[in-house]
């Protein structure tokens, strides 16, 4: 089975944003936030897209399906 991966956690950190003001701005939890970053729970589209567009970075700097990435590296 794929999964879905995701770099949110470390884009967050190296930008200084708390999940707590990431929830808050995206208007969300903060355990949403949590398990997201955690790989317990993959975003819908709408919130993927959110996510993208709040950090202002492509998706693929985001989010990369497990096997692609080991086939490419």
């Amino acid at each position: 089975m794929t999964k879905v991966i995701n770099h949110i956690r470390e884009i967050r950190q190296q930008r200084g944003i708390t999940q707590v003001k990431m929830a808050e701005d995206l208007q969300i939890t903060r355990q949403t936030i949590n398990a997201i970053e955690k790989q317990k729970y993959n975003p819908s589209l709408e919130l993927a897209l959110k996510i993208i567009d709040y950090f202002n970075v492509s998706i693929e700097e985001v989010f990369y399906l497990e096997n692609r990435k080991e086939k490419k590296g």
